[in-house]
């Protein structure tokens, strides 16, 4: 950073409408999202509307500076943290526009999953992929992740669902990106793309196909797969993390509301059954089939006994039908396919039951929230995502592989995608424990790769597995994602070190001797975020 004009102080600051900070109540205020990290920026700007932004783009490509875009600061991976100047999109509005006739919608970038879907509801209309974090996250934030959720298993993640987007590139021109056009070519990013790296891509899809993981979802490197199958440059910016142009706003498909759900609740004796059990779900299109790991039972039965018994792990399954005689149908069909393979099966037909079977779902949140500062809940083995039959034997090899360095882990996630989040429960008072967990990392990331997997299902590399991209696909590919980003990004001003970065995944963290302190009042107000989950928290409100 110290090499940048502006930090040189050689440059004025940006002249913008909305709020530029650079005092160090209002940057420890954006030192922490939702993940492991803790990095106080340079400066931090609200714009306050697209003209606000594209000056804000001019400033730092005249001087180099690096932007960070950040949403909700709920992403876990670290791609909404950094060393330049913070980028807090939620003042661009959150203006939703449906359109029931053709099952479309138009929200700004800012807008939440939530009050998409709560506009959408009022037509019989939802976005079918649902984060847990659905509440606060931005649909900006959604489509830079590719996010999913419990229903990707059915609906995938957003890609499918993205019909167009509106974006401000690097060189401070506003791009429309849309499913079947071609964007304007008198875009200078684009012809770059074209001339730089669309040919080097073509040429290489074999190599594309083979270095790409063999998984229901992927959030990580650059989708040259899903651009050589469409020819929409949509799909490269779809999971970029905002390294190739900043979303403002996007149209999405949306689908019907179920008329009724039922629900199973599926006890298993052993991890050797749990592909097989997904498995035979799958031909019943259940909507969600979330893993509930011993781990995860255990932590829940230490405040609610009773609730391990003999199971290695619970399946948690979501079935959606035209009428509650359709769903029910289908449920005691999916029971009767996976019996042979279970300990116990139990059915909810009805919505005050099927919202009791899926309660433990929620079980851990509290508890985890809960820990005393000694014993924190770190999300660093967080969004591996395995074929469905190796599922066994990644959470068998997660479970030793913590265990070997003594560290607690609470493990679930959508077993239905082969997809799983682990949180670490590291004594940090212990000497040597960020050693230990970075090593553990370290021997994750080769198990998902060797099992075919990929290190990012729905969050995205963000600094945390960006220095595993080239372990996962290759130098090849690799040099394919370079050529992307210099293309879009010349002057590597947009979220530098995500996505491509190669600095340590275990350090600056917001924990332990080595994190950097923040005021008072700023580090308790960003504990509370974090303890409540509450994101939606505007972030410069927590400076008295």
């Amino acid at each position: 950073m110290g090499k940048t004009n502006y930090f040189a102080g050689m440059l004025p600051p940006p002249k913008l409408r909305g709020n530029y900070r650079t005092d160090l109540p209002a940057r420890a205020a954006y030192a922490e999202g939702a993940g492991i990290y803790r990095i106080i920026p340079a400066a931090v700007a609200l714009p306050a509307d697209t003209a606000d932004l594209l000056e804000l783009l001019r400033w730092a490509a005249a001087g180099s500076v690096p932007l960070v875009p950040r949403g909700a600061g709920s992403g876990m991976g670290g791609g909404n943290l950094g060393d330049g100047v913070v980028v807090d999109l939620t003042r661009l509005g959150s203006a939703v526009e449906v359109h029931p006739e053709s099952r479309r919608a138009r929200a700004s970038a800012a807008t939440t999953h939530q009050a998409l879907n709560l506009a959408a509801t009022a037509h019989g209309l939802r976005l079918p992929p649902d984060p847990s974090s659905g509440k606060f996250a931005t649909l900006g934030g959604m489509l830079s992740t590719n996010a999913a959720g419990a229903r990707s298993v059915r609906y995938g993640s957003v890609r499918p669902w993205v019909r167009a987007a509106e974006v401000v590139t690097a060189d401070a021109e506003v791009i429309r990106l849309e499913r079947g056009q071609a964007p304007s070519s008198a875009s200078a990013a684009v012809s770059r793309f074209e001339q730089n790296a669309a040919g080097a891509i073509r040429a290489s899809a074999a190599a594309v196909a083979a270095g790409f993981p063999r998984t229901r979802k992927n959030s990580s490197g650059y989708a040259l797969d899903a651009w050589l199958e469409s020819g929409d440059l949509l799909d490269l910016f779809i999971g970029a993390e905002g390294t190739l142009g900043i979303v403002t706003s996007a149209e999405w498909r949306l689908d019907l509301v179920p008329a009724a759900t039922a629900a199973l609740r599926i006890a298993l004796g052993s991890l050797d059954v749990l592909g097989d059990a997904v498995q035979a779900l799958a031909p019943h299109q259940p909507s969600a089939v979330e893993l509930l790991d011993r781990t995860f039972l255990e932590l829940v039965h230490s405040r609610s006994p009773g609730a391990v018994g003999a199971a290695e792990a619970l399946l948690l399954v979501e079935l959606e039908g035209s009428s509650a005689r359709a769903a029910a149908r289908a449920a005691v069909e999916a029971a009767d396919s996976v019996r042979p393979l279970a300990l116990s099966v139990e059915t909810a037909l009805e919505p005050a039951d099927v919202d009791q079977l899926w309660s433990i779902r929620h079980a851990a949140s509290p508890i985890l929230a809960g820990l005393p500062e000694t014993r924190r809940s770190l999300q660093v083995i967080e969004d591996g995502c395995v074929p469905i039959d190796r599922l066994g034997d990644y959470v068998r090899g997660v479970r030793q592989a913590a265990a070997a360095r003594g560290i607690d882990i609470v493990l679930f996630g959508h077993a239905g995608d082969g997809h799983l989040h682990c949180n670490l429960l590291p004594e940090i008072a212990r000497p040597g424990w960020e050693g230990e967990v970075a090593s553990l990392l370290e021997e994750v990331t080769a198990l998902v790769i060797r099992l075919g997997g990929t290190t990012s299902g729905e969050h995205g590399d963000g600094r945390l597995r960006a220095p595993a991209v080239e372990q996962l696909f290759g130098p090849h590919v690799c040099s394919l994602f370079r050529a992307v980003k210099d293309a879009f990004d010349p002057r590597g001003i947009l979220n530098p070190g995500i996505k491509l970065g190669t600095a340590p995944a275990v350090a600056r963290l917001k924990v332990g001797s080595g994190a950097v302190e923040l005021p008072d009042g700023i580090a308790s107000g960003l504990r509370e975020i974090e303890r409540r989950a509450g994101y939606a928290t505007p972030r410069l409100s927590l400076i008295p």
